[in-house]
């Protein structure tokens, strides 16, 4: 049985599905379309509307190729400027007493993606858990992370950070708004994984996110992404000389052009730099010194950032999925080779000698995976342990069938267990071959610490906080363990290790 729901926002009224357990509603704008003058500007506020506002479909994801919309075997969202949207699921039965917020940010590299998959809408974790689960999208790629502000005209501004600003207008939303939903906005939990995952670090690091949220739960970031300002310009200059445009006639232009026209020119641009400069991403939170003072890793460990408490750790085998997917990541012996000897030959040889085999291709992979996520992952651990409460983990299971493929742990596998899908039919597929047991132990080991952690900023009291000293860690397997400084050998292998630039 499905009914509606209509529920008053400050911006006016939505109508949700309602289930027998839990009321979705979908695609509510929590900011003015970003189109026309408004391209490439800092989000708006959401125009009120008049009666009620339908959001028992989903709208548009955010421009990017069509396949980052995949949302089934056969279907994808349609892609629009008008995409600053969110999604609320919320247990049907009546609560006492508000509920814990879980605001969850979809990853994807920052240029695909969408809130409109499926496990994203968190029904199995609301229900479990009792909270009320949000999901964002916000403004990826080009229109997103891409600085165009040297163009600028009196008449025509840009702004800076358009996808981190997009975030922080969601949560705000959420502090006007949640409570009609039954939550509380004194307790709000971000989390997200992979560019998600970062984004989680960026807005501990922003200061218009102060008082937002109350803790964050990063799951496996590329923890020390960040695009100087003289980077951006760099990027920014290449994107501009590739769409054929000459400095003057930028500004007009760029608010001009059709949306794709210029997503195609900086996808390729994006993936030009992947290519000849392995580990560096272009399309990333940018330090401007205004809306981000200063990069997240930075912020983070010299205590400046927001002093939340912070659930953080990568999969075991993040790189496999990357060697499948080209020169994304620095997968190969040869990419790897050349991310090293930008650090100096003493980093080279000491990371080489922490991964006996090299260069063996699948020790390749690993040394791939552990650069871009577990070797800044553990720096932020470190640091932030001695400004707030700080959990790490690393997550080692995958089944049998999974690790047939060549996958093990891999990148994003975690998120089966978070949202709780090992139950459905893509979950028992997963499972054919044996670990069923496995990843229904992993599945409750993930959320039963993420719930504990939303209601009370706690994991559950098997789980011990992450120290400098001891660097403890949760190790989610089938059965789980606690570790002390797990792959000390590789951590300390990559100091000083960094990410190349463009200058």
């Amino acid at each position: 049985m499905v009914a509606t729901l209509d529920i008053t926002t400050a911006d006016g009224v939505v109508r949700g599905h309602r289930g027998r357990r839990v009321a979705r509603w979908r695609s509510i704008p929590y900011a003015a379309p970003p189109v026309g003058e408004w391209r490439f500007r800092a989000p708006q506020p959401v125009r009120p509307w008049h009666g009620v506002r339908d959001a028992t479909q989903y709208g548009f994801a955010a421009m990017q190729h069509r396949s980052g919309a995949r949302i089934g075997p056969r279907r994808e969202q349609p892609t629009g400027e008008d995409c600053l949207t969110l999604n609320v699921t919320a247990p049907v039965t009546p609560s006492a007493t508000p509920r814990p917020v879980m605001v969850f940010i979809h990853g994807g590299g920052y240029i695909i993606g969408t809130s409109a998959l499926g496990m994203y809408s968190g029904a199995r974790l609301a229900l479990r858990g009792d909270v009320i689960v949000v999901s964002l999208n916000y403004r990826l790629g080009a229109f997103g992370y891409v600085d165009f502000s040297e163009y600028s005209t009196p008449g025509r501004p840009f702004d800076t950070n358009l996808g981190l600003r997009d975030q922080v207008a969601a949560l705000e939303w959420v502090q006007r708004n949640i409570a009609a939903f039954g939550g509380d906005p004194a307790n709000v939990t971000i989390f997200g994984e992979s560019a998600g995952a970062h984004a989680v670090l960026s807005l501990m690091a922003t200061p218009a996110a102060a008082g937002l949220f109350h803790r964050g739960i990063s799951q496996s970031p590329p923890a020390d992404w960040a695009t100087s300002v003289d980077d951006a310009k760099i990027f920014a200059r290449r994107c501009v000389e590739a769409l054929g445009l000459r400095p003057d006639e930028v500004g007009k232009a760029l608010v001009e052009l059709r949306p794709n026209d210029i997503r195609r020119v900086v996808d390729k641009a994006v993936q030009a730099v992947l290519r000849d400069q392995p580990g560096l991403f272009p399309v990333a939170p940018i330090v401007d010194g205004d809306f981000l003072p200063e990069a997240p890793h930075a912020a983070i460990i010299g205590g400046t950032a927001h002093r939340v408490p912070l659930i953080i750790g990568t999969n075991r085998d993040e790189g496999t999925l990357f060697a499948r997917m080209g020169d994304t990541l620095p997968t190969t012996p040869a990419r790897m080779r050349r991310v090293l000897r930008h650090s100096g030959e003493d980093a080279e040889s000491r990371v080489v000698a922490a991964y006996p085999g090299f260069p063996d291709p699948r020790v390749a992979v690993r040394m791939g995976g552990d650069f871009v996520f577990f070797r800044p992952c553990t720096e932020v651990a470190a640091g932030h342990s001695h400004h707030a409460p700080t959990y790490a983990y690393r997550f080692d299971y995958a089944p049998r069938a999974v690790h047939l493929a060549g996958f093990g742990a891999t990148h994003a596998f975690d998120l089966i267990p978070v949202f709780g899908v090992s139950d459905t039919p893509f979950g028992r597929a997963l499972t054919v071959a044996g670990g069923q047991r496995g990843l229904r132990s992993v599945t409750r080991q993930f959320q039963d610490n993420w719930l504990s952690f939303a209601r009370d900023g706690k994991p559950l009291p098997s789980w011990p906080e992450y120290t400098e000293e001891r660097r403890s860690t949760m190790i989610i397997d089938y059965p789980p363990r606690v570790e002390d400084d797990p792959d000390s050998a590789k951590r300390l292998a990559w100091q000083g290790v960094r990410l190349p630039s463009l200058t």
